[in-house]
């Protein structure tokens, strides 16, 4: 496969509007770990190699293991993620699939009992911004140079 075009280089001020957002996720109060899984997560449903490749790669060096990188994409079954994790999780499909309910009532009273209205705000700026970056990814056939 070969990248059709580069955002990047085309439209150098779409692209950074996008690193901006990544700035304000660096400066965010969610936990490394926490940040990549969402990327991770979300880029499985949106089929983005590239994205997967890159944020498995993060997660490792953050300390994430093999196990549960490899049992993300069946979290729901999956006992290697506490309750938490598992709503963070359902925040990012329900986010990323939003065409099907997008973020649900039961979802959203949930995550209140794991985290403040200001780390669910971030989570969610994480998901939007993963799944901006798929779409990029995605439509001009990204891919990593080996």
């Amino acid at each position: 496969m070969q990248q059709r075009l580069s955002i990047k280089d085309l439209e150098p001020n779409a692209y950074k509007g996008l690193l901006e957002l990544e700035k304000y996720l660096a400066m965010s109060s969610l936990p490394v770990l926490t940040k990549e899984l969402i990327k991770i997560r979300a880029s499985q449903i949106n089929g983005c190699a590239y994205c997967i490749e890159l944020h498995t790669t993060a997660a490792r060096k953050a300390g994430e293991t093999e196990q549960r990188i490899y049992a993300l994409s069946a979290w729901h079954e999956s006992p290697l993620f506490t309750e938490e994790e598992k709503v963070l999780f359902a925040i990012t499909d329900e986010i990323t699939l939003i065409s099907k309910r997008g973020l649900t009532d039961k979802t959203f009273e949930e995550a209140k009992k794991y985290f403040d209205d200001n780390t669910i705000a971030q989570i969610i700026m994480q998901v939007i911004t993963i799944n901006a970056w798929n779409r990029v990814a995605v439509s001009t056939h990204m891919f990593h140079q080996h």
